[in-house]
C-alpha cells in the first residue's frame, strides 16, 4: 500500500456521540480520491489539460473502529484491478498506531470531460496507474470483495 493522505479529525466533524461522524469518513477517504488524482497527474492542470477527470461509481465504506477530535489519520491506497478506463481500489484509513479504522473499496471511471462520457486513460496517467502498489488476485485484502448482508444459518 502506498500512503496517500495524512490529517486530523477536527471538532466538526465529531458528532453527538463523541467521535468522528460517518460521513466524515466517506470525506476522508473522498479526500484520497483527490490525492490519489493528483498523484496520477490529474491535479487541476492535468484535469483542464486533458479534458479528463475520475468519477466515482461505487463506494463500500467499512467502519472499524471510531476516531475522535484530534485524533491523527492515515490513508493508504491499494489497486485492486484496472482496465482501460476504470480503477477499483482499496484505501485503509488508519490512525497513529497503525490500527485499522475504517477501509472503503471503489470503482472509479475515467471520464472525458468534452463528452461527459467514460473514456480510456489518458496515457500519461495510465503509465502513473501502473506505479500504484496493485494486489495480487489471490491476495487481495480481507475487507476486499465482501458483499453487504445478514449472514443467515
Amino acid at each position: 500500500m502506498t500512503l496517500l493522505l495524512t490529517t486530523r479529525v477536527p471538532p466538526e466533524w465529531v458528532d453527538y456521540n463523541g467521535h468522528m461522524n460517518d460521513a466524515e469518513y466517506a470525506r476522508v477517504f473522498s479526500l484520497a480520491v483527490d490525492t490519489l488524482m493528483e498523484r496520477t497527474g490529474l491535479d487541476a492542470e492535468g484535469r483542464e489539460r486533458l479534458a479528463y477527470t475520475l468519477f466515482t461509481l461505487e463506494t463500500h465504506l467499512c467502519y472499524r473502529r471510531e476516531a475522535h477530535q484530534g485524533q491523527a489519520l492515515a490513508v493508504e491506497v491499494l489497486l485492486l484491478d484496472r482496465d482501460a478506463k476504470r480503477l477499483h481500489v482499496f484505501f485503509t484509513m488508519s490512525d497513529e498506531a497503525g490500527e485499522t479504522l475504517a477501509t472503503s473499496e471503489q470503482m472509479l471511471m475515467g471520464i472525458d470531460t468534452s463528452s461527459h462520457r467514460p473514456a480510456p486513460f489518458p496515457p500519461e496517467i495510465a503509465e502513473q496507474i501502473d506505479t500504484l502498489p496493485q494486489a495480487e488476485p489471490a491476495a487481495w485484502p480481507a475487507a476486499a470483495g465482501r458483499r453487504i448482508g445478514i449472514p443467515r444459518r
